[in-house]
């Protein structure tokens, strides 16, 4: 494994890139926290690049960038959305690489982000905010990654249960307004539901699940990235109780896992972990399809 430091990618200058034979990954450290490349190497990235927003910094105008970013959920205007346009400092240890924002002025919170290779194809990723304010807040920590155009995300449906066998509901589902369930980029299905990023369609769809199977996937190409977690009963959750959000509209999907919504104590904090793997395999939209592709790539893990 090889960590390059004071890498030049996107008109940013001070990136830090790392590899091994398997896979390559570029943080910036000229803002956010922010990943912005994932891939198989030699393979197109994961993520989606706004071409138009690289290589800035500073104002106070809010930008994407793309990539793997860490907010706080719930969701609101102007707290969410404080733009993460300043240097991070930056830790190198062993396999990891370490990205710490400066403390948010306009809300007390300070996100971090440590990066490891775990092996071949695998990474995690350990998000944390701390609340540097004199009071308590309640927020949960949300990990948001925006993929690429013209893939699909992948979503389990809890196991399937006859009604003679178990009465009681086995998941929350939350729809946000503009949620429509009969756009064609869904595909409802009875051990998967997927969601197709389409940039010819303009309208925005979301959704939001709790996903006790603790992974997603994203397929592009031949390349599969499958994102996992940690699913904890006792804890609460935003939104209705989700863990697992699905955004997508002309530009972007966003998959995106929240940790526990709890109340922080002042010059405490909170952390949420992914693991991330990616894999080579052509996979179709017929859930036989999934069944023989994917899910034995998962029992590898």
């Amino acid at each position: 494994m090889n960590i390059e430091e004071k890498y030049s990618y996107g008109e940013w200058q001070n990136c830090i890139k790392m590899e091994n034979k398997e896979i390559e990954l570029i943080c910036t450290t000229d803002v956010g926290p922010r990943i912005v490349w994932f891939s198989l190497r030699g393979n197109q990235n994961m993520f989606k690049e706004f071409k138009q927003e690289q290589g800035k910094t500073g104002g106070q105008q809010w930008r994407s960038y793309g990539g793997h970013r860490l907010w706080h959920s719930p969701e609101a205007k102007p707290r969410t959305y404080y733009p993460d346009n300043e240097t991070v400092d930056y830790e190198i240890e062993n396999q990891k690489v370490r990205l710490i924002q400066n403390t948010e002025p306009t809300t007390g919170m300070q996100k971090q982000m440590e990066i490891t290779f775990l092996g071949q194809n695998q990474v995690r990723v350990v998000h944390r905010i701390t609340n540097h304010n004199l009071w308590d807040i309640r927020f949960a920590p949300w990990s948001i990654t925006v993929m690429n155009t013209g893939g699909r995300a992948i979503i389990p449906q809890e196991p399937f249960v006859d009604w003679e066998e178990r009465l009681t509901p086995v998941r929350p589902i939350a729809l946000w307004g503009y949620t429509d369930m009969s756009d064609s980029r869904w595909l409802w299905g009875k051990k998967y539901i997927q969601l197709k990023q389409d940039p010819q369609k303009r309208t925005k769809q979301k959704l939001g699940v709790l996903n006790t199977l603790g992974w997603m996937a994203y397929v592009l190409g031949k390349q599969v990235f499958v994102k996992k977690y940690d699913y904890r009963p006792d804890n609460m959750y935003p939104d209705f109780g989700v863990n697992n959000e699905f955004y997508t509209d002309s530009d972007i999907l966003e998959m995106e896992t929240l940790g526990s919504y709890e109340s922080v104590a002042g010059e405490d904090y909170v952390e949420h972990t992914e693991y991330w793997h990616l894999f080579k395999a052509e996979i179709g939209t017929e859930e036989e399809s999934i069944d023989k592709n994917l899910i034995p790539l998962l029992n590898r893990i």
